[in-house]
Parts: C-alpha cells; sequence; structure tokens
C-alpha cells in the first residue's frame, strides 16, 4: 500500500479537528518528537491516552502510531530491555491484524521488537531477530527498509557474523540508492559497527565519515551518537587526543542510555592511554548506569558495562569495587541466554584485582575516624576512604557509619546495608540503637531496594522509629495511603518534624492539601521549621482555600499582605505560569499574581486546552529558573512557576481571527478596544507570517491569535464589535469559528479565508 507514514498523519489531524477533536489532533503531531527529543514524562502519558481514545474513536492505524512511538522512546534513548520485550511482541500481533497490517509503518513492530531483544541480550537473541526480520518484506522504497535493515546488521554482528553483516549494509545502501532513497545515519553507523567488530577499524572510521552526510531518522540524538562513536572507533585506532576531541562530556550523554556502553568503552581506552583523568566520579557514574541497565532488564549492556568498571576500578587501585563490579557482572551474566565468554573476563577480572596493590591507608587505625573528618570534602577521594576503614566497619560504630554511608554515596547501598545488619540487626543492638544509625540503616535499604528487610527490621524498633521507617519505605514506593498512615502515627509517638513532614507530604499526595497545611501549620512556632515547611504549608492551604492558614504563613515569613481576611486578590506582578498542553508539551502563560501562590492567566488559550485566560491556578512559590545576575536582565525578566492546579476557572471562551495584518494606527485602535472591554488578547503569529493578496498574489504581512471573552459576553456581542472595529480595514479580518457558531456571514467569512490563503 503506497500511502506515506506523515502524510496520513496529516490527513489525520485534519479530520480529526473536523471532528471537533482539536486536543487530539494537536497531540499525535508531537508525538515522535517527544519520544526522539526525551520527553519521556510527556510520552509516557500522552501516548498511552491516544492510544485509548483511537481505540475508542475505532481508529486502528492511530492506536498503532501512539504505541509504537511510546515504545521507541522507552527502547531507543532509554535502552529499556526485558521490561519492554512483552509490549514489544503485543504490538507485533497488533501490527498483524488485518485493520492494521496495511499500515505503513506497521513493519516497525518487528524492528522494534528486535531492537527490544537487542537491549536485553544481543548474541542471547540473535537468530531470533534474524529470523523474524529476514521474514517482513518490504521494498527499498519503503519509510521502514532502513530501520528494519539497521536492526538486521546488528542481529548478524551479534551473531557474530560481522563480515556478513558489513557485505548486508552495503547491499542495502545499494538498494536504496536504485530506489533512489539515501541511506539513514543510522544505517551508516551500524555499518560501521560491524567494521569495527570484524576488526577493521581504519574502513569502519571511512564508513563513519560516509555517513555523515546521511539524514538521520532521530537528528536530536546524532550528534552525541556519533561523536561517541568515532570516539571508540578513534580509541581503538590509538589516535587517543583526537578520539578525546570527538568524545562527548559527560553531561551531554548522561541522558542518553543507548551510548553509554560505547562511551564508557572508549573511555576504557582513553584512560589506559592516560588521555583522560580515571576518577572516582567516573567510578561512581558508571555504577548508576549499571544499576540503570539492572532495572530496565538491560542484562548484556550490564555485564558489559559492570565489566568496564570493573577495568576501570583496577586501573585506579579500587580493589574492593573491582571485586564488587565482578560480582555484578557474574549476577547479570546469569540472565543471559548466551553468555560467550563473559565468566573469562570475569575471572581475568578478579585476577587483576587480586594483583593490586592498595595505597596505604593515611595513618594508624585509631586515627582514621578523625582523619576521615577533616579530610578535604573537595579533594579527598572516597574510594580511598572505603578501603581503609573496612577493617574498622562493622566493629567501631564511628567508622561503620561513615564507610557505608560512603559506600551508599559510591553506588553500594547494599553493601553497606549488609555491613549495617550484621553489626545492628544480627547482634540484636538494633532495638537500642542510636536513631541516626536506624536512619542511616533505613535509607541504605531503600537505595538498594531491600524492602522485605526493612520491614523485618522495623518491627524490632521502637514505635517512633518504626513508623518513621515504614512511612520512609512506602514515600519512597509511592504509597501514599500508607505513608501518611504510618507518618501519622510516627508523629503520635513523638518521631518530631521529619514525620510531620513526611504525613503532610503523603495526605497531600493523597489530595487533602487542607490536612496536609494543618498538619504543617501545628509546627509554625516551632524552632526547627523551615521556610520550604512554611511555603509548603502556603501551597496547600491555597489549594484548599484556607485563607487564614495562608496569612499565618506569610506572617511567619514577613511577607506583608494588603487584606486581613476572605480570599487573597492583589496586584504581585507578573509572572509565567508553567502549564501542560494537550501534546504532552508545556505551554507558558503570562499570568497576574494574586497572592503568595495564585496567579491569574492573562493570555487567551486555543480551544481544547483545559485552561483559559481569566482562570485563577494554584502555583508552586518556587523559582524555575534563578534570576539573573545582571540588572538589565533583571529588568525584563518575568518570574516563572510550575502550576499546581486550578483554584477556579474564570469561565473564558476563545475565538480564533485570522488574515491580513492592518496598519500600525488601525491595530492600536484594535488593541484599545479590546482592553476597554477586558478581553484579553493574543497575538500568537510573528513576523514570517504572511498571507496571500487576493488579487496580485502578493505575500502580505498576516496576523492571528485569539480573544478571550469573559462568560456573560454572548458570542453576538463579540461578533458585533468584531465588525464595527475592523470595517475600515484595507483588508478584512475573519473569524470563521465564531461565525459558524452563531450562523452569521459564515460564506463572507468561508470566503476571506478562501482568498487570502489562511
Amino acid at each position: 500500500m503506497d500511502v506515506d507514514i506523515w502524510a496520513w498523519v496529516g490527513d489525520t489531524q485534519r479530520q480529526l479537528h473536523e471532528t471537533g477533536n482539536t486536543g487530539l489532533a494537536m497531540a499525535i503531531g508531537d508525538v515522535p518528537a517527544q519520544a526522539l527529543e526525551g520527553r519521556y514524562s510527556q510520552l509516557d502519558v500522552l501516548a498511552p491516552a491516544i492510544a485509548q481514545q483511537a481505540q475508542n474513536l475505532e481508529l486502528p492505524w492511530l492506536e498503532f502510531y501512539a504505541r509504537y512511538w511510546h515504545l521507541i522512546g522507552r527502547i531507543g534513548d532509554r535502552s529499556q530491555g526485558a521490561v519492554a520485550i512483552a509490549d514489544a511482541e503485543t504490538l507485533v500481533e497488533f501490527a498483524g491484524r488485518e485493520d492494521v497490517r496495511d499500515c505503513p509503518g506497521a513493519p516497525g513492530a518487528v524492528a522494534a521488537l528486535a531492537l527490544a531483544q537487542a537491549n536485553t541480550d544481543g548474541p542471547g537473541y540473535a537468530a531470533e531477530r534474524l529470523a523474524a526480520l529476514s521474514a517482513v518484506e518490504v521494498e527499498a522504497g519503503s519509510l521502514a527498509f532502513a530501520g528494519l535493515a539497521e536492526q538486521y546488521v546488528a542481529a548478524l554482528v551479534d551473531a557474530g557474523r560481522a563480515e556478513e553483516a558489513v557485505t548486508y549494509a552495503e547491499s542495502a545502501v545499494t538498494k536504496l540508492g536504485a530506489a533512489d532513497r539515501e541511506a539513514s545515519w543510522e544505517l551508516g553507523a551500524a555499518s560501521a559497527r560491524a567494521l569495527l567488530a570484524a576488526g577493521r577499524a581504519e574502513d569502519a572510521l571511512t564508513a563513519l565519515d560516509a555517513a555523515t552526510e546521511f539524514k538521520p531518522d532521530d537528528p536530536v540524538a546524532k550528534a552525541h551518537r556519533e561523536g561517541v562513536l568515532r570516539a571508540l572507533v578513534l580509541a581503538t585506532l590509538g589516535r587517543a587526543q583526537e578520539s578525546v576531541d570527538a568524545l562527548p562530556d559527560l553531561d551531554v550523554v548522561g541522558d542518553h542510555p543507548r551510548v553509554w556502553g560505547e562511551w564508557g568503552r572508549a573511555v576504557r581506552e582513553l584512560a589506559a592511554s592516560g588521555r583522560i583523568t580515571n576518577t572516582w566520579q567516573l567510578g561512581r557514574v558508571l555504577k548508576q548506569w549499571i544499576d540503570y541497565f539492572a532495572m530496565m532488564g538491560a542484562y548484556r549492556a550490564r555485564a558489559e558495562l559492570a565489566l568496564v568498571a570493573g577495568d576501570l576500578a583496577v586501573s585506579r587501585q579500587g580493589v574492593w569495587q573491582a571485586r564488587l563490579l565482578a560480582d555484578l557482572a557474574e549476577s547479570a551474566a546469569g540472565e543471559l541466554r548466551n553468555p560467550g565468554d563473559v565468566a573469562e573476563r570475569i575471572a581475568a577480572l578478579r585476577a587483576a584485582a587480586d594483583a593490586v596493590v592498595e595505597p596505604e591507608a593515611p595513618g594508624p587505625e585509631a586515627e582514621l575516624v578523625g582523619s576521615f573528618d577533616a579530610a578535604d570534602g573537595f579533594n579527598a577521594d572516597p574510594e580511598r576512604w572505603v578501603a581503609w576503614l573496612t577493617p574498622l566497619s562493622g566493629q567501631d560504630l564511628p567508622a561503620t557509619r561513615r564507610h557505608t554511608t560512603t559506600l551508599g554515596f559510591l553506588g553500594y547501598p547494599a553493601r553497606g546495608a549488609d555491613i549495617y545488619w550484621t553489626m545492628l540487626v544480627e547482634s540484636g543492638a538494633i532495638e537500642t540503637a542510636d536513631p541516626q544509625d536506624v536512619s542511616y540503616l533505613t535509607g541504605l535499604l531503600i537505595e538498594a531496594r531491600q524492602d522485605e528487610r526493612l520491614e523485618q527490621m522495623a518491627q524490632r524498633l521502637p514505635d517512633a522509629q518504626r513508623h518513621l521507617a515504614l512511612g520512609r519505605l512506602h514515600r519512597a514506593r509511592e504509597r501514599w495511603e500508607q505513608a501518611a498512615a504510618e507518618g501519622e502515627a510516627a508523629v503520635a509517638a513523638g518521631a518530631g518534624i521529619e514525620a510531620s513532614r513526611l504525613w503532610s507530604a503523603a495526605v497531600q499526595q493523597n489530595g487533602d492539601n487542607t490536612k496536609g497545611a494543618a498538619i504543617l501549620r501545628d509546627l509554625l512556632d516551632s524552632e526547627e521549621i523551615e521556610h520550604e515547611d512554611i511555603w509548603r504549608m502556603i501551597t496547600m492551604a491555597t489549594a484548599a482555600e484556607d485563607w487564614e492558614t495562608v496569612r499565618a504563613g506569610t506572617t511567619k515569613l514577613g511577607m506583608p499582605l494588603q487584606s486581613t481576611e476572605g480570599p487573597i486578590e492583589e496586584e504581585m506582578g507578573l509572572v509565567r505560569i508553567i502549564l501542560p498542553a494537550p501534546d504532552g508539551s508545556q505551554r507558558s502563560v503570562i499570568s497576574l499574581r494574586t497572592g503568595p501562590a495564585t496567579a491569574r492567566l492573562a493570555i487567551p488559550q486555543p480551544p481544547g486546552m483545559d485552561y483559559n485566560a481569566g482562570d485563577l491556578v494554584v502555583f508552586e512559590p518556587q523559582l524555575l529558573e534563578p534570576i539573573p545576575e545582571s540588572a538589565e536582565e533583571q529588568e525584563g525578566f518575568i518570574p516563572p512557576f510550575a502550576a499546581v492546579s486550578m483554584l477556579r476557572p474564570g469561565g473564558y471562551t476563545s475565538w480564533f481571527f485570522d488574515g491580513a495584518a492592518p496598519s500600525e494606527a488601525d491595530w492600536t485602535e484594535f488593541n484599545e478596544v479590546m482592553a476597554e472591554r477586558g478581553w484579553p488578547m493574543w497575538v500568537y503569529s510573528d513576523e514570517n507570517y504572511t498571507v496571500t493578496h487576493p488579487t496580485s498574489g502578493e505575500r502580505l504581512p498576516g496576523v492571528f491569535g485569539w480573544i478571550a471573552v469573559p462568560p456573560e459576553v454572548a458570542p453576538v456581542e463579540v461578533d458585533a464589535l468584531l465588525d464595527d472595529a475592523t470595517e475600515r480595514w484595507v483588508h478584512p479580518l475573519a473569524w470563521l469559528d465564531l461565525a459558524k457558531a452563531i450562523d452569521v456571514e459564515v460564506e463572507r467569512h468561508e470566503r476571506i479565508v478562501k482568498e487570502y490563503g489562511l
């Protein structure tokens, strides 16, 4: 079926607009961008919602489209493995349905499953991937061809058939050229990886150079993906400085799990050459990545990165860390279908660790705790301190505190928990332990996700500590009802302000702002309460319209208000309120701050939004951007805040206008008319927007936007005012939606839209 997927998306959007599904039409256009740009929190909410709406509207192609891009967002840059395989398999089944199989994107489901399997265990799934990909018949002219070819090349490499992968990639590029299509950058990169796997690093660099100008399927990721791959190839060739120059910084790749493996391999080569400093900070980051792969079921990546991190730890003389990393690699290897030589490499890592001569401690054991406390917090090496404190840890309580918390800081909370557990729980000392030690152990167990252990420990604690520990666990796992119950019990048992904070936050998450604010208000006279607590109380009290509590909070903060009772409605300057849009993105809406945590939206919004000008919203009074340092920048700075909830809708209705821009004098008068009526107006077009002159065909400056009117204003009043305000303009303005709503001069507005190409 010769259908362009993007043409189909455009047609679908138009059809949805015409049938009144404006929000859905806006949303579907942004889903691919969310997947490729890393806006995953939006994608994870929006894509399933679109899929559900598509199912309700009996639009199976649209349902497939939403589910496919949601899956790509998970298995692409996020590199999810086993946790995504079942969903990928279900998508393949869905793509095979009679009413879906002709969708131009349907073959992409097979490629997506192959990618999920590759993320899990590439070599282990290689045969399955090759069989499934071979069964898909697509012509080189299909948009799906390059993606399927890329996955086939990767599967051949994982199967140990690197030279065959090179040949296949070259053949695919040739077929694409014959079909007047260019290879994707991703296919070119797959060819370079195949050449590298075949031991042909020079050819891999040539292939990567050739692919540089290819159009990427994922343009957002191309720069850092190409940089990492190029750095790896150059490092393999021994061209260390060029590799360093090509390698993206850690702050660039840190949010992109897909490149972590290649980045780690490149860094290992460069560290060995002395071109990159091998630090404990690097080890800490790599451990975080290893833990991420464990959560995502990316077993092969976890094992490989643990071995890379282990090699680097050995080079840093970090024996204890190398041994733990060998254990992690062994654990991951147990999940692999085809472990290959992983066991031998783990044994080699352990042997290398055993051969290392560790640095001597900075003094006698009896003085180590004091030396630790006196160490320079910026320059001290926590990995060294873990090694030096190990002989004392589990025996001496002050040393144990420092040793185990440092282990947790470096990414090994389970090891720290084991030591504390033996010392406090197994010995029976937990019942009378210092609350600080209980808190440390609780934190380590939560980080290590050892929930059963924590619950077992909690049963042996005094009431206050037991409820607080369980409350912290429930909060970490977002079990808010249980967290609230434990927080309340902890407060009753005298656990202090931390318990009150936990209880308040939990009841707020359960939707009870009144109670959440009241819990913190009871602490208002406490010396322990902090400004952050007061602002949280103010926000919750505002959402609950408990103005007395809001005023109590502002008094404590020294924030004067003009009114002394009732709702707070003051003019406190302009702010930007950040709100969600139907497409999953965010909109920044200029608003007037009316209270410590309230603002009235001042900008009209298109229909289909959940908010409009005139709405009163509650916001979180924590700046989303720092105040500029220079006075000049501060002058135009409008502080941004995140919206929390709608306090009271204004009931405004927005009407769209479009047409050729009038003269400056006419436009000034038009603005004055709207301002006199108190009707918010906002122009959404920019200087690049033009319309067509109906007779000469020349391009004219255009203008379009929205006018919002309060609920007491009838649509006919808006139409009459627009008629009067624009009747002397050289070119007419169109407000077709309004005309249709009141059935007045619809044909005239349709003619304006057509003649001016609006």
